[in-house]
C-alpha cells in the first residue's frame, strides 16, 4: 500500500462499483477483523484449537503498531505476560540471536534503556525494529498456514448481517462476504462492534459515573509535557483580538476538573530513525508546510527550552522508537476528535493532517532558525530509515497511526481505575494489565492566566489516588501491581450480540483503558477471544455463555498468565 490515506478514499469511493459477480462467500467457524496484534493471537490460538479462521484485515501491513514503529514494547512487568504474548517476545530474541540480523552493529553495542533496559541476552526481548515484529508476524502466518485476506475494509454502513442477535456475516467494500459462527472484532477502532450495534463511548468519562478519580478533564493532574511558563496562545503575542493559534481552545470558565467530554488523547507516529548515514532519509518540508503550526513550539524555545522533544528509544541496528516528549512534540494534540467514528475518507484527511504536521516539525526542529542550535544539530543528525516502512506513504513514515484510544465497549463488566489499583478484584481474570494508568495530553487550552497549557495528561502508577478517600495512604502506598482483566470485558452486553468478542476497544473508562492499551495486553487478549471464539463455535453457545471454569483451564494451559503469586498454576 503506497499512500495509506489515497488507498482508504478510493476504496470509499468505489464502493457503489463493487461487482456482486466478482465477490467471495467464505464461511468459516470465526472470522476475525482487524490487522492488530490481537488479531493475529486469536488466529493462531483458534488453529492450535482446531477451529477455522480467516483474518479479514484492512491493512496490508499485519501487526499494527507492533509493527508500524512500537518497538520500545511498554509493558509493566514483564512476569504479567506467558501465552502467544510472551511467545512473540521470545521468537524476536530468536531473530536477533541471528548475527546474520545484525547489519549496522554488533549485538555488544546495543544495549535497551528505559523500562527495558538490561533485557539484552534474555529468552525474551522487548524491543526490535518494525520489520523484524512484521518478519516474526509473518513467519506465524506461513507456519500456521493462517488465512488472511488483506486490504479488505468492513461496509460500516451495511456491511453487518444479524439474525436473532447474532452477526451472520460481514460484507466488505469489495463486495465479498465473510460467514462464521463468531466473529472477533481486533481492530483500533471498533468499526465492527459499532456496525453491529453495541454499545460503546467515546471521549473521557466524568469521575462520577465509575467514582473515579482521574477521568474526565483534568488540569490537575497535567503536570508534565508542558510549556515553559508563560507562552502566548494568540496570533500577536499578549493580543487576544489577532486570534488563537492553531488548535488552541478558548478559556471556559464553566469547566471543573473530573467533568466528562467527547475527546480522546493525542495520536501520533512512533517513528523510526535512524543516525546510520548510508541508512538515513533527511527530514524534508512538507509541500504544505503551514509555520503557524509551530509558533508555539518557536516561541516555547525562545522561552528557554533547550531539550530535543522526543523520546528517542533506542532499537537494534542503530534505530530508534520515538515518541512524545515535552510540552511541543510529535502528538498532534487536538486534531484526532473525529478519528473514532469519522468515515474512511474523513479518517484518510486526518491521517494526512497527522503525517503533514509530523514531517513538518521535524523540518523545524532540524532546520528552523528559531530553534537552538543545539536542538538544530541533535535532531539533524537523525531521519527516517531507507529499509523501513516500504509500503507506507513515502520517505520511510508508515501507514500505522499510533490511535491510542477510540471506541471503547460498554461490555458485561466495565474495567475501571477501581480494578487497576486493586481496589477491586475481578470475577473471571483471564489476562493481565500491568502498566501505569496513562494518557497523553489531549488538547491545548487558554487558561484563565491566558497562557497555553496542556490539558489530560495523566501519568499515575500509585496504589492510592492523590484525589480519593484514600489520599493520605498514597505517599507509602506503593506502586499499582499487575491486575486481572475479566472476561466480561471482552463481551457485549447480553441481549446486543451473543456471538462477538472485542479484546481491543474492550470494555473499559477512559483510564483504564489507558493502563490497558498496549500491545502485549492485545497479543494476550486476541489469545483469550481466540479460546472463547472456538469454545463457543465449537458449542453452538453465546460468548457470554462459555464456561469461564473451561475457559481459566484452557487459558492456564496454553501458558497464559492471568495470576500473580501463589495460586497461580501458570507461575
Amino acid at each position: 500500500m503506497k499512500n495509506r490515506s489515497q488507498h482508504i478514499c478510493m476504496l470509499a469511493c468505489l464502493h457503489a462499483f463493487a461487482f456482486a459477480c466478482c465477490a467471495a462467500d467464505v464461511a468459516t467457524d470465526i472470522v476475525i477483523y482487524g490487522s492488530s496484534p490481537a488479531a493475529i493471537s486469536a488466529a493462531v490460538q483458534a488453529k492450535r484449537m482446531g477451529a477455522s479462521a480467516v483474518i479479514v484485515s484492512p491493512e496490508t501491513r499485519i501487526g499494527g503498531l507492533t509493527t508500524g514503529g512500537l518497538g520500545q514494547t511498554d509493558i509493566g512487568n514483564k512476569n504479567a505476560f506467558g501465552g502467544i504474548a510472551l511467545e512473540f517476545y521470545r521468537d524476536v530474541a530468536k531473530w536477533y540471536a541471528d548475527s546474520e540480523h545484525w547489519t549496522r552493529q554488533t549485538p555488544d553495542e546495543y544495549r535497551p534503556g528505559g523500562q527495558t533496559a538490561g533485557t539484552m541476552g534474555a529468552d525474551s526481548m522487548w524491543t526490535f525494529e518494525p520489520s523484524a515484529a512484521l518478519a516474526i508476524l509473518e513467519g506465524w502466518e506461513r507456519r500456521d498456514a493462517l488465512d488472511i485476506r488483506r486490504g479488505e475494509w468492513l461496509d460500516r454502513e451495511r456491511g453487518v448481517v444479524k439474525k436473532s442477535g447474532r452477526i451472520a456475516a460481514i460484507r466488505t467494500l469489495s463486495g465479498n462476504v465473510y460467514r462464521g459462527k463468531v466473529f472477533v472484532d481486533a481492530t483500533y477502532e471498533g468499526d465492527l462492534m459499532a456496525a453491529a450495534g453495541i454499545s460503546y463511548t467515546v471521549g473521557r468519562e466524568a469521575n462520577s459515573v465509575y467514582g473515579e478519580t482521574i477521568s474526565g478533564v483534568q488540569f490537575r493532574e497535567a503536570k508534565f509535557h508542558q510549556l515553559k511558563g508563560y507562552v502566548s496562545p494568540y496570533v500577536v503575542e499578549g493580543k487576544p483580538e489577532s486570534g488563537l493559534l492553531p488548535g488552541i481552545e478558548p478559556f471556559n470558565p464553566n469547566e471543573k476538573d473530573g467533568d466528562g467530554d467527547k475527546r480522546v488523547q493525542a495520536y501520533n507516529f512512533r517513528m523510526c530513525l535512524t543516525d546510520y548515514p548510508e541508512n538515513r532519509i533527511p527530514f524534508r518540508k512538507p509541500a504544505n508546510y503551514d509555520e503557524k503550526e509551530y509558533e508555539l513550539l518557536l516561541r516555547n524555545c525562545a522561552k528557554g527550552e533547550t531539550a530535543v522533544p522526543w523520546i528517542n528509544s533506542k532499537m537494534p541496528n542503530r534505530k530508534t522508537d520515538t515518541n512524545n516528549r515535552l510540552g511541543f512534540s510529535t502528538d498532534f494534540i487536538g486534531r484526532n476528535y473525529e478519528w473514532p467514528e469519522a468515515s474512511y475518507a474523513r479518517r484518510a484527511e486526518i491521517f494526512k493532517a497527522h503525517l503533514d504536521y509530523q514531517q513538518g516539525l521535524m523540518w523545524t526542529l532540524a532546520n528552523h532558525p528559531r530553534v537552538p542550535e543545539r536542538i538544530r544539530a541533535e535532531v539533524s543528525r537523525w531521519g527516517t530509515c531507507k529499509d523501513e516502512f516500504r509500503d507506507g506513504p513515502g520517505d520511510g513514515w508508515q501507514s500505522q497511526l499510533y490511535v491510542r484510544e477510540a471506541r471503547r465497549m460498554v461490555g458485561e463488566y466495565v474495567m475501571t481505575e477501581h480494578e487497576c489499583r486493586g481496589d477491586r478484584t475481578v470475577p473471571h481474570p483471564v489476562a493481565m494489565g500491568a502498566y501505569t494508568m496513562d494518557s497523553h495530553n489531549v488538547r491545548r487550552v487558554v487558561t484563565a492566566k491566558g497562557n497555553a497549557k496542556n490539558e489530560g495528561d495523566v501519568e499515575d502508577h500509585g496504589r492510592y489516588s492523590a484525589w480519593g478517600p484514600d489520599a493520605a495512604k498514597r505517599k507509602n502506598g506503593g506502586k499499582m501491581k499487575p491486575y486481572g482483566i475479566d472476561y466480561g470485558s471482552l463481551t457485549p452486553k447480553r441481549g446486543e450480540c451473543a456471538n462477538l468478542l472485542v479484546p481491543v476497544c474492550l470494555s473499559a473508562s477512559h483510564m483504564a483503558f489507558g493502563s490497558i492499551r498496549m500491545e502485549p495486553v492485545f497479543f494476550a487478549l486476541g489469545q483469550v477471544a481466540g479460546t472463547a471464539a472456538s469454545m463457543a463455535a465449537a458449542n453452538g453457545s453465546a460468548v457470554q455463555d462459555v464456561p469461564y471454569a473451561e475457559l481459566r483451564k484452557r487459558l492456564l494451559g496454553d501458558g497464559q498468565v492471568i495470576k500473580l503469586g501463589k495460586g497461580n498454576p501458570a507461575n
